[in-house]
C-alpha cells in the first residue's frame, strides 16, 4: 500500500495488446495481477495495438500505438505509403509524451526482441525503440518482463532491437536461449536473469483424470509461413504443415478420436477452415478461444494435446496434459525442455505426419509418468515467478520495495 507521504506509481504497459493474440494479452494479465496484488494504488494505463479490446476485457485506460491508422496495412498507393512516413514521425512524439506521464513502463512478456515470425524493422521493432529510447532521456523506468528474444540476421531490425535493449533500465528473459541472443548481438547481460514465461503465473483448471480409453485431443493451429529468414519459401512451408496437420487430423479420425481444434490468434482462423473443409467428420470440431484462460479449460478436458503456438503450448503445460509440439523457434524447445517433455518435439517447418504420429503414440504411452513430472515442474515455475515479481518491486518500485511481502503465485 501506499504511505500518506508517497505518490502513488505512474505504471504504463507497452505492446502489440488488445490485437487479437491470446498470448500476448495473457503475459499483459500476468502483469496487471501481480500490479493488482502489489502495488493496488498504481495507476495504470496501456499504449497499444487494440487500445478498445485492452480497455473493455482489462478495464485500463488505453492509447492507440500508431497515429496511422493504416499501419498494419501494406501500403501500395502514395498516399498511403507517405501517411505511414508521417506517422512515424508522428509517433516520436506521440510516444515520447505517453512515457513522459509515467513513472514506470512495463513491456509485458512477448517475443519483443525476436524476428522468429515475418517482422518489418519499421513496424514494431522502430516503436520499442521509440519508447526505449524515451524513457532513457526522460527519466522514465523502461521494463522488459520475461521477454523473448532470438539472434537476428536483418541488420536494420538487428539494430534497432540490440538498441532498445540497451536503454531498457530493466531486463530479464523466458529462457537462457533469449539471453544468450542478446549477448550474442551486443547486449551486456551480466545483470540481466532468466525467469518462466509471464503466463505461467496465470491460474489452471486442473486437468481431468484420463478414464483409460481414448479421450478427446487438442489441436492447436497456427497460420504458420516461417519467419523473417524463410521469405523466400513461406508457401512451401504453409503447406507442408498444413498438409501434414490434415493428414495427423484424419489418423485420429479414422481411430475414433474426438478432435478439438484450437487458435491463439485471429488469423489461425483460416487454418481452422482449412482443416475442417478437409476432414468432413463429425469428430472435428472447434473452438473459438478468447483468452488464455479459454485455452486453458479447452486442454484441461483433453487426454493429450498437439500445438504449435507458443502459448498453446504454456497452457498445456500449466495445465499439466501432457503436449507434443510443433517447434517452430528455439523458445518452443526451450519451453518443453524446461518442464520436462523435451522429446516430444517435432519441426513446424518439416511436418512428418508419420512420425508425428509416432511421436503422438509415445506421449500416450506415457502420459501417467508425464502428469506428474509436469505437476512437478509447474511447481518450481511457481517459485521462480514469485522471485520474479519481488525481483520487479526492487527494481522498478523502490519505495516500496522495503515493506514487500513475496506473494505465492497462483
Amino acid at each position: 500500500m501506499t504511505s500518506a507521504d508517497e505518490t502513488p506509481a505512474r505504471v504504463g504497459v507497452f505492446g502489440l495488446l488488445g490485437s487479437g493474440n491470446l498470448g500476448n494479452d495473457g503475459s499483459l494479465e500476468a502483469v496487471l495481477g501481480y500490479l493488482r496484488a502489489e502495488h493496488p494504488d498504481a495507476s495504470v494505463d496501456a499504449l497499444c495495438g487494440g487500445p478498445g479490446a485492452v480497455t473493455a476485457t482489462f478495464g485500463i485506460p488505453a492509447t492507440r500505438l500508431h497515429w496511422y491508422r493504416g499501419e498494419y496495412r501494406t501500403a501500395s498507393r502514395a498516399a498511403a505509403i507517405a501517411g505511414k512516413g508521417v506517422g512515424k514521425l508522428v509517433d516520436a512524439f506521440r510516444t515520447a509524451a505517453w512515457v513522459r506521464r509515467h513513472d514506470v513502463v512495463i513491456v509485458p512478456g512477448m517475443g519483443v526482441l525476436e524476428a522468429t515470425l515475418p517482422l518489418r524493422p519499421w513496424g514494431f521493432p522502430y516503436s520499442l525503440l521509440l519508447l526505449c529510447a524515451s524513457g532513457r532521456l526522460l527519466g522514465t523506468r523502461v521494463a522488459l518482463v520475461s521477454v523473448g528474444a532470438a539472434e537476428i540476421r536483418n541488420r536494420p531490425t538487428r539494430a534497432l532491437v540490440r538498441w532498445s535493449a540497451r536503454l531498457a533500465a530493466y531486463r530479464s528473459y523466458r529462457d537462457t536461449q533469449s539471453r544468450d541472443a542478446m549477448r550474442a548481438m551486443g547486449v551486456n547481460t551480466a545483470g540481466d536473469e532468466v525467469y518462466p514465461d509471464l503466463a505461467f503465473s496465470l491460474p489452471a483448471p486442473r486437468a481431468s483424470e484420463p478414464t483409460g480409453t481414448p479421450g478427446p485431443v487438442c489441436l492447436g493451429v497456427m497460420d504458420f509461413h516461417g519467419g523473417n529468414d524463410d521469405r523466400a519459401r513461406a508457401e512451401e512451408i504453409y503447406r507442408r504443415y498444413l498438409d501434414g496437420t490434415i493428414t495427423f487430423v484424419r489418423a485420429l479420425v479414422a481411430e475414433g478420436r474426438p478432435v478439438r481444434l484450437l487458435t491463439g490468434d485471429r488469423c489461425d482462423l483460416s487454418v481452422v477452415a482449412a482443416i475442417l473443409d478437409a476432414v468432413d467428420s463429425p469428430l472435428v470440431t472447434a473452438a473459438e478461444p478468447a483468452s488464455l484462460a479459454d485455452l486453458m479449460n479447452e486442454m484441461a478436458a483433453a487426454d493429450t494435446v498437439v500445438a504449435v503456438r507458443y502459448h498453446n503450448l504454456i497452457c498445456a503445460l500449466k495445465t499439466g496434459t501432457p503436449v507434443l509440439a510443433l517447434c517452430y523457434a528455439a523458445k518452443s524447445d526451450a519451453v518443453m525442455d524446461r518442464m520436462g517433455l523435451g522429446a516430444y518435439c517435432h519441426p513446424a517447418r518439416e511436418v512428418d505426419a508419420d512420425r508425428l504420429l509416432e511421436q503422438f503414440r509415445d506421449l500416450e504411452k506415457h502420459a501417467v509418468e508425464l502428469r506428474q513430472t509436469l505437476a512437478e515442474r509447474n511447481q518450481v515455475v511457481q517459485q521462480q515467478l514469485a522471485q520474479q515479481f519481488t525481483a520487479l518491486t526492487t527494481n522498478l518500485f523502490p519505495a516500496h520495495s522495503h515493506a514487500h511481502t513475496p506473494r505465492k503465485a497462483p
